[in-house]
């Protein structure tokens, strides 16, 4: 018993977001290996890479349901006339879900696909006034983002009082995926590799996912009952692959946990207008956030 405890004990300790994000400048001219990866997706004379990259992604969204989703969330929170904001907005799959329509989005050369307006800027520090837009929606872009609670707050501050933020991150990014264990044979890889890649049946089954995320919620959770304060933004850092793209979220740079954006916007004041019955959200692991933001007119 007391070694399963210990064995329990670790596993929650090895998963726990430990990393957090102090507000800080951001460089955006720098040279940096993600805004050269996307940039080069995005190339038109990079036919082949392009092609991959933007295929993946379209058909995940297919596959998901993503145009639906957004869709649907501009009907049921009348949308339709709301001056909207899309971060993160890469080949511009979105941009006529509304008439009135902005995309942001890293990288120049995505520019191409837009003939709405378009604003080359990173997420972390939007070039547009507090309260400008009355919706903004960020789908799988937020695990891609470095100092991603920094980009929460910008979303944040963008909107306008009671706004409405749909955010749809890939939740928990698979450690695994950048070096593609999930997709290349077991050929590809030595004996270690071979191991840890028969190991994500269990490593990745629900009940071993559960045995650390709900008690890591759970302390989470007692840490903002106790404290009563805004929440810092936890989640675990990954080593992204820019030089392979063997699966979705092999470029991901965050694991993020949905329960934990969740308690960073309850901490603020904010309303999730999808969630339902708290207990049920908890022990649910993953759904797209629908966020009335600054319901009493706070700005955390």
């Amino acid at each position: 018993m007391i070694a399963w405890a210990i064995l329990a004990a670790a596993v929650i300790a090895s998963h726990f977001p430990y990393r957090t994000d102090p507000p800080q400048k951001i460089d955006f001219h720098r040279d940096s290996a993600d805004q050269r990866f996307y940039d080069q997706a995005y190339l038109e004379r990079e036919r082949e890479k392009e092609e991959k990259y933007i295929e993946v992604a379209r058909r995940a969204a297919r596959i998901y349901g993503i145009e639906d989703m957004v869709s649907n969330t501009v009907h049921n929170y009348h949308l339709e006339t709301a001056h909207v904001l899309e971060v993160g907005a890469g080949s511009g799959l979105l941009q006529d879900r509304v008439k009135d329509y902005t995309a942001l989005d890293i990288s120049a050369t995505a520019r191409r696909y837009f003939h709405k307006p378009f604003v080359q800027a990173d997420a972390r520090e939007m070039p547009f006034s507090a309260d400008e837009f009355d919706a903004v929606w960020s789908i799988w872009v937020l695990e891609h983002v470095p100092n991603p609670e920094q980009a929460l707050r910008e979303m944040r501050r963008v909107l306008k009082p009671n706004g409405v933020l749909l955010l749809f991150p890939a939740w928990m990014c698979s450690t695994r995926a950048a070096d593609g264990y999930h997709v290349r044979p077991y050929r590809d890889f030595g004996i270690t590799g071979r191991l840890v890649k028969a190991s994500l049946l269990i490593e990745e089954s629900p009940l071993f996912e559960a045995l650390y995320m709900l008690p890591i919620r759970a302390i989470r959770r007692l840490t903002w009952t106790v404290h009563r304060k805004p929440t810092a933004f936890h989640y675990r850092p990954l080593v992204p692959n820019y030089e392979q793209y063997w699966e979705p979220d092999s470029d991901a740079v965050n694991s993020m946990d949905m329960y934990e954006a969740y308690l960073w916007f309850r901490s603020r004041g904010d309303v999730c207008l999808n969630c339902g019955d708290e207990a049920t959200l908890y022990r649910t692991s993953g759904i797209p956030l629908i966020i009335k933001v600054k319901c009493d007119g706070t700005k955390n």
